[in-house]
């Protein structure tokens, strides 16, 4: 095999919904390792989700162009790959050179050594917009590729790489290597064992789960005490383990000398802030409120968490307000509907999103025509679905295509809001705290469990007498869903 056709350049590939870049968070390997076909070899995130893209090829990393922390086009090459490390050294030499702010143009020998895939490569198989079910086969008129060089996120201090790593950059048509690049420092925190704050990156995190590790059990040796992935599988081969000690320098904000702190809009939070205002000043909405009595509710998944096939579900009251959600969208099919300008198209399916605060920013996964499952996988599709948000893994075709939202404020200890429309949506409820109050049941005052649900919708579409009923059905499932269940199905 010539070196032409072993060496394989890996392009940044278009991970849907006509997305143009990604920043590189984490290269999850690093020049001279040896990967498998479909291994996970970089984290990305993008304007809507952080997705680990896998290996197109097995075979030898033998370069990577862009560090952590560069922002990259779609189309851009990103890795190389050697398909044929066995086959021997390669014949062409590779051009090396120190970084500098002139850096020398590639010969033409060096450039053989590298083969950019063709067009069909940009589009990763199993990804948004490759061969997968459901993906898109082309890049959208207006969206993918640009020509313009990849460009890296400006910050205040710099950590290099650990020494040995050699990455090669390229900027434009000129290539460089440098053994110390800046790395960011995206990390996920959360509480450990030891209740001291963990600091590691999410694909570290997903490595301790696979092998059964606790980073709450571990010391990081990475950039301020963050645990690597070296630090797991040195851990998992039953090494030494050292308890961790909390890291208070590491969670406290970093303010400069004006006692301010700068925080770049860039990512899920640069959309969901574009999508809030076109999406406000857009639509004009409306919000209705409705206080219940979710006694009964709340007795109901009593009983369903004792039965022994539910023993293992994860069972919240946001499954009865999802239940209720799709039952009164069956007798109100106007609510479940997007204005088109100049026609208003009902859909008989209901994606069902539910809105999900993480690290990263708000993001709304949707549960993909949900009104045709039963109460077990309507629960079991809403633990996956907040699960893989919590760990940072939603995909963008997961948060796409939504027709109707749940946002769960009572999380948080807030009674309601008024919800701002998804675009594209007519509706969102608002899904308040429950909390015990003094209640008038039965012509008695009593202690009962109440709950506020905020309805905000677009009153193009829906009117106040619509949106009342929608919303007084959704309280009536919620008063006594029993009775409901047995009434309406």
């Amino acid at each position: 095999m010539s070196d032409m056709s072993r060496i394989k350049t890996f392009n940044l590939p278009d991970l849907g919904e006509g997305l143009t870049e990604g920043e590189i968070l984490a290269w999850l390997v690093k020049v001279g390792d040896t990967i498998e076909l479909n291994q996970p070899i970089v984290e990305v995130e993008t304007a809507k989700a952080a997705v680990e893209i896998p290996a197109k090829w097995a075979g030898q990393v033998q370069a990577i162009h862009h560090p952590e922390g560069t922002t990259v086009e779609v189309g851009t090459p990103i890795i190389a790959i050697d398909t044929d490390p066995g086959a021997g050294p390669l014949e062409t030499p590779s051009t090396t050179a120190t970084a500098s702010a002139d850096l020398p143009t590639p010969s033409a020998a060096s450039l053989a050594a590298v083969r950019v895939a063709p067009a069909e490569g940009m589009i990763e198989p199993g990804l948004i917009g490759g061969a997968a079910p459901g993906g898109r086969t082309a890049v959208l008129v207006g969206y993918g590729p640009r020509t313009t060089a990849a460009k890296r996120r400006p910050r205040k201090s710099e950590v290099p790489t650990p020494a040995g790593v050699d990455h090669g950059v390229v900027v434009g048509d000129k290539t460089a290597t440098t053994s110390t690049i800046p790395a960011p420092q995206v990390h996920d925190r959360r509480v450990g064992a030891s209740g001291g704050a963990v600091l590691a990156k999410p694909p570290v995190r997903k490595l301790a789960k696979d092998l059964g590790v606790d980073l709450g059990t571990l010391t990081g040796s990475g950039p301020l005490g963050s645990i690597t992935r070296e630090d797991v599988q040195q851990a998992a081969s039953g090494a030494s383990v050292v308890v961790a000690e909390p890291i208070a320098a590491a969670t406290a904000p970093s303010f400069g000398a004006d006692r301010e702190q700068r925080i770049p809009v860039k990512g899920v939070r640069k959309l969901t802030a574009e999508n809030m205002s076109r999406s406000a000043f857009t639509a004009p909405h409306v919000t209705e409120f409705l206080t219940v009595d979710v006694t009964r509710a709340m007795k109901a998944l009593d009983r369903l968490r004792g039965r022994r096939e539910w023993r293992d579900v994860r069972v919240s009251p946001l499954l009865l307000v999802a239940k209720a959600v799709l039952l009164a969208v069956q007798r109100h099919p106007m609510v479940n509907s997007t204005w088109a300008g100049d026609e208003i198209v009902v859909k008989e399916y209901v994606n069902l999103g539910i809105a999900a605060a993480t690290e990263r920013g708000l993001i709304v996964p949707n549960v993909k025509d949900a009104g045709r499952l039963s109460l077990r996988e309507l629960a079991d599709a809403l633990t996956d679905l907040v699960q893989t948000a919590k760990s940072g893994r939603t995909s963008p075709a997961a948060m796409s295509g939504g027709t109707l939202t749940i946002t769960n404020v009572g999380v948080f200890g807030v009674d309601t809001g008024t919800p701002i429309l998804p675009p594209g949506e007519s509706a969102i409820l608002a899904f308040g705290a429950v909390r015990e109050m003094p209640w008038v049941h039965k012509g008695k005052v009593k202690v009962r469990q109440v709950t506020t649900l905020g309805l905000s919708f677009d009153h193009r579409i829906i009117d106040g007498e619509l949106g009342s009923k929608f919303l007084r059905d959704v309280g009536d499932f919620l008063t006594d869903p029993e009775a409901a269940l047995l009434a309406w199905t």
